[in-house]
C-alpha cells in the first residue's frame, strides 16, 4: 500500500508505470489520503512501514508507526535518523539499492522484524505530547528570564 497524496505527480506516474511493467498491479495499491483517525488501523496492520521521504521537518509518521508496533525502514534525510534512532533501519533516500536491501532483510527475517518492533515501541515512548509541551514551556521560561 502507498498511503498519502502524491507529492510529485510525475514521480507517481513513473512508479505506476514501473509497477505495471513488472506485472505487480494487483500487488500494489495507491490509497491516497487517509484521515488521521484511520491511520492507526493501517499502522497496526503493516508488515513493515517504509518512510522514503527526502525532505522532512520532524518525521511523525515513522514514530506513529513504531508506536503501533510496525517495523520501520526510514530515510536518513534531515532529522529522520535522529528521530527514529535505533528503532528503525535507515537508508540513503538517493540509494534505491540500499532501500531494496533493507526491505529484503525485513521481509525475510522474522527475528529482525520482532527486534525492530520492540525497539520501535521503546523509541516511540520517548516522544509524548506532555514531554514536548514541558520542553516548550522550559524554552519560553528561559527566554522570559533572560531576554
Amino acid at each position: 500500500l502507498k498511503i498519502g497524496k502524491p507529492e510529485i505527480i510525475s514521480e507517481r506516474k513513473k512508479a505506476e508505470k514501473r509497477i505495471q511493467d513488472l506485472g505487480l498491479r494487483n500487488a500494489v495499491q495507491f490509497i491516497g489520503y487517509v484521515p488521521e483517525d484511520d491511520l492507526v488501523s493501517f499502522y497496526n496492520l503493516a508488515y513493515i512501514f517504509i518512510f522514503p521521504s527526502r525532505f522532512e521537518g520532524f518525521g511523525l509518521p515513522p514514530l506513529e508507526a513504531m508506536a503501533c508496533g510496525a517495523p520501520v525502514i526510514s530515510s536518513a534525510a534531515t532529522s529522520l535518523a535522529e528521530v527514529v534512532g535505533d528503532g528503525a533501519l535507515i537508508f540513503d533516500p538517493l540509494d534505491i539499492s540500499q532501500l531494496v536491501k533493507r526491505m529484503r532483510t525485513l521481509l525475510t527475517n522474522e527475528t529482525m522484524r520482532q527486534a525492530l518492533r520492540e525497539k520501535g515501541l521503546r523509541r516511540a515512548q520517548q516522544f509524548t505530547w506532555e514531554k514536548t509541551a514541558s520542553q516548550t514551556l522550559d524554552v519560553y521560561n528561559r527566554v522570559i528570564q533572560n531576554p
